[in-house]
């Protein structure tokens, strides 16, 4: 796929994509929703942090995306990409099946494409203020785009940690993690996400809209 970088193309090439779950870097957090979603019939996750392992051709740079039904939504999340050595950070949106996710998280993580950012940062160029980088994620409700999700990556675990833990190897991207949503876990029509460094007043967007197919039986 292509991206930019600095302003140059990039050609990256992901044959292993995978989205890390229960990322959270304040525990008791993550144990509280764990609970909230067992008591719900959601299978608890085997390990914290989880890395699932979905299609990689689930990543796609479309500004739309098509789903199921109507219980899916996205979520803002850092992406970790590496390819011959180097380590790039970009952005992406974990489009995930809410109503499928009671039954099988991992199923509900490939049942969705993955909206990803034309343009990555060199991760090398940022990892010494990784915490400060400010996440935010924007719907369109009611006609009006409304603050979903806001956040620094400070609220995830560290990218270094995730990175260990999943062995992620060469041609490889990884989702990793998001933040809480204002308002409760809900669907939109259209999303605005943006990665920024308040250092250099950079920031990478993605924007992506979502049809809705009939689920017929």
């Amino acid at each position: 796929m292509k991206v930019t970088h600095a302003g140059q193309p990039v050609t990256l090439t992901v044959d292993h994509l995978y989205v890390a779950g229960w990322t959270g870097r304040d525990a008791a957090a993550v144990q509280h929703h764990i609970d909230e979603l067992a008591a719900l019939g959601v299978a608890p996750p085997s390990q914290v942090p989880l890395y699932y392992r979905v299609s990689n051709g689930l990543l796609t740079q479309s500004d739309l995306i098509e789903v199921q039904g109507e219980g899916s939504s996205g979520e803002v999340e850092p992406l970790l990409i590496q390819q011959d050595g180097t380590l790039w950070l970009g952005l992406a949106s974990d489009h995930t099946d809410r109503d499928l996710e009671v039954y099988s998280v991992a199923a509900s993580k490939q049942a969705c494409a993955k909206p990803m950012a034309r343009e990555v940062w060199a991760f090398d160029a940022v990892k010494d203020r990784l915490d400060e980088l400010q996440l935010l994620c924007e719907i369109e409700e009611g006609g009006e785009w409304v603050t979903y999700q806001e956040g620094t990556l400070a609220a995830i675990r560290p990218l270094a940690e995730l990175l260990s833990g999943s062995g992620l190897g060469g041609n490889a991207a990884m989702l990793c993690g998001t933040l809480g949503a204002r308002g409760g876990v809900r669907p939109a029509a259209r999303y605005r996400m943006s990665l920024s460094d308040p250092k250099t007043g950079e920031a990478i967007r993605l924007d992506y809209a979502v049809r809705v197919l009939p689920i017929v039986a």
